[in-house]
């Protein structure tokens, strides 16, 4: 098998980093692509083409679940069954379209047409069930809407290149501002001519010509920005702290990896309004003194990765991207890195470790990327919405910003409402917006006038709260205080009918899918946890398990190189102590979950 008519675009590719390893993510995407799978040939190719040896490669396409190390259909079939999904019915789906193509997740159909795959989260929660098609998301589809099923499993067994069955859905996307959401009514985009008729980059030109690098990260510190990922920490602060006067080079790198289960707000920015991005890039890497920036986007965001490039390409050929921006001597490139399906990626030490073009594990800290990060450079990582704020504090000056938000806290969030809500969709609001107001009001409250039971703030990895703590306000100081977290702002609602059991057993097959195996406590705790929560679930559970659970989830707190270990942990504990007498109920009772995952019966 020969590699040749690959080879001038792998030299365009490998151009594009200081390393030629780094490029190891893009060169498998570009293979996988013409040939369809990884083989072994291509394996040898890459290796060569990037100076490594094979098994640095091997070992790269078995960490990521996107890259396929062996022939699969000519289309991919992908359904969501993650907390969001489960809620609205994805497992029936699941069920549904297996018996349309008469296969069951990991199978090919026998003429080669679809393979059909059980995945995690794909952030479309607002959309949720939600499935995959390639790379067309298409949703809500429930088991009940046979019409649709029928169309989208007609449309699977066709040629890739066929016109489409159905459109790309259309959610409920708040577009009423005021910082980052007044551009997201066209759901095709707003693109240069638009976003520069609305004042687009008069925040970068203040600041290129104006402005030193120190007086942007005091603007930003007293906006009272927070990092809006997930970690909360001040953008301002973290700025600051990369050396000053170093002879190494500064990176700047956006983490678009979106994966929190319950979260689905950086793909909006990234297709409603990229320039907003690529503006606050500009004006965050001249604050740090960065002229290399990097966008590392999760592999299944296909369609908010083109429209980024387009907008990347725009930018150039305006001059807001290059070697001289708007003539004003900064220079900064922005180049997109796809990653390939691994959770654990948007913990920021992770993601360089993929962008560096190896596994996504997390590395120890100190030292911090701001010291020593990407290819040991000082390295800002920064969340997709956190960036789209700045030009709106550089335009509009840092009190407007901070007066919006709380004390501590400036701004707005963009919210994710899913699960059990009239509404659901993303809604941009100020962070003193209270969790009863977000699910009342903008969600129109729950759905079909049922009690609400629990809902969970901040992503799956917040703990839970029930129907009498909803009383706060969803900042993160006030969410931390009630005890859990705002995490991504991924508010997943929960109805009276909600099971606990086969919420938890979402949360515990998750952590246990994505954990990256670096550490003890994390790799054998969730899985440990997972079986437990399986065996619960088919209905062979014991009381004790329940005390098991929690010692062995206090166990992996504190023990391991980065927070997942963690994440996983707080599900187990906030749902059993919140909601014990369910758990004991279901195991004294010998029920087992209706579910095609609770039919799967584990022996802890």
């Amino acid at each position: 098998m020969t590699f040749a008519h690959l080879e001038a675009r792998a030299d365009e590719i490998i151009g594009l980093y200081e390393y030629p390893r780094a490029a190891m993510l893009p060169l498998m995407w570009l293979v996988q692509a013409d040939q369809g799978w990884i083989s072994p040939e291509a394996e040898g190719w890459v290796a060569a083409r990037l100076g490594v040896a094979i098994s640095r490669v091997r070992e790269v396409l078995s960490f990521y679940g996107m890259f396929r190390g062996e022939p699969m259909g000519r289309r991919e079939l992908k359904v969501c069954t993650s907390l969001s999904c489960r809620l609205r019915g994805s497992e029936a789906l699941l069920e549904t379209i297996e018996d349309s193509l008469g296969i069951k997740p990991g199978e090919t159909t026998p003429n080669g047409s679809v393979t059909l795959t059980k995945v995690e989260c794909l952030c479309a929660c607002e959309m949720s069930p939600m499935v995959q098609l390639d790379e067309r998301f298409i949703g809500p589809v429930t088991a009940d809407d046979t019409g649709t099923v029928a169309a989208i499993t007609q449309d699977a067994r066709s040629e890739p290149d066929s016109p489409a069955a159905s459109p790309e859905p259309a959610p409920f996307i708040d577009s009423s501002g005021p910082v980052l959401s007044t551009r997201f009514g066209d759901p095709e985009g707003v693109w240069f001519d638009g976003y520069t008729a609305q004042g687009g980059y008069e925040a970068a030109r203040k600041v290129l010509t104006s402005l030193k690098p120190e007086e942007v990260i005091e603007q930003v510190i007293a906006a009272n920005l927070r990092g809006l990922g997930g970690a909360g920490f001040p953008a301002g602060r973290k700025w600051s702290f990369v050396p000053k006067n170093t002879e190494k080079p500064v990176y700047l790198v956006v983490n678009a990896d979106e994966g929190e289960p319950g979260t689905s707000k950086d793909r909006h920015v990234m297709e409603r309004d990229p320039h907003a991005l690529l503006e606050g890039m500009l004006i965050a890497a001249f604050a740090i003194g960065a002229h290399k920036a990097y966008i590392y986007i999760r592999g299944e965001y296909f369609r908010p990765a083109q429209r980024l490039q387009r907008a990347i390409d725009e930018a150039y050929a305006q001059g807001w991207l290059g070697a001289d921006v708007a003539g004003t001597g900064f220079a900064l490139d922005v180049v997109v890195h796809r990653g390939a399906g691994a959770y654990i990626c948007g913990e920021e030490t992770a993601l360089l470790s993929s962008l560096e073009g190896g596994k996504g594990q997390p590395k120890l800290k100190p030292p911090f990327p701001a010291i020593s990060g990407l290819f040991g450079c000082p390295t800002i990582v920064n969340n997709v919405e956190t960036i789209a704020c700045v030009p709106f504090i550089l335009r509009h000056g840092p009190e407007r910003f901070a007066a919006i938000g709380t004390e501590k806290q400036g701004g707005t969030r963009l919210f994710c409402l899913s699960g059990h809500v009239e509404r659901p969709g993303v809604f941009e609001e100020p962070v003193g917006v209270t969790l009863r107001e977000l699910i009342e009001e903008r969600g129109g409250g729950v759905r079909g006038g049922k009690r609400l039971k629990g809902v969970i703030p901040g992503g799956i990895s917040a703990r839970i709260l029930t129907a009498e703590e909803i009383d706060i306000a969803m900042d993160f100081d006030s969410v931390g205080a009630a005890g859990s977290m705002a995490g991504s702002a991924g508010v997943i609602v929960m109805d009276e009918d909600t099971c606990m059991v086969s919420t938890l057993d979402s949360a515990a097959h998750f952590y246990a899918d994505e954990s990256c195996g670096q550490c003890s406590p994390c790799r054998e705790g969730t899985g440990w946890i997972h079986r437990i929560v399986k065996r619960i679930g088919a209905g062979n559970g014991k009381l004790s398990d329940l005390d098991d659970l929690l010692t062995i989830s206090h166990d992996m707190e504190g023990r391991t190189i980065c927070v997942f270990s963690e994440a996983a942990a707080w599900p187990v504990q906030s749902y059993i102590a919140k909601f014990r007498g369910e758990f004991e109920d279901f195991i004294r009772s010998g029920r087992s979950l209706p579910s095609a995952s609770a039919r799967e019966v584990a022996h802890a």
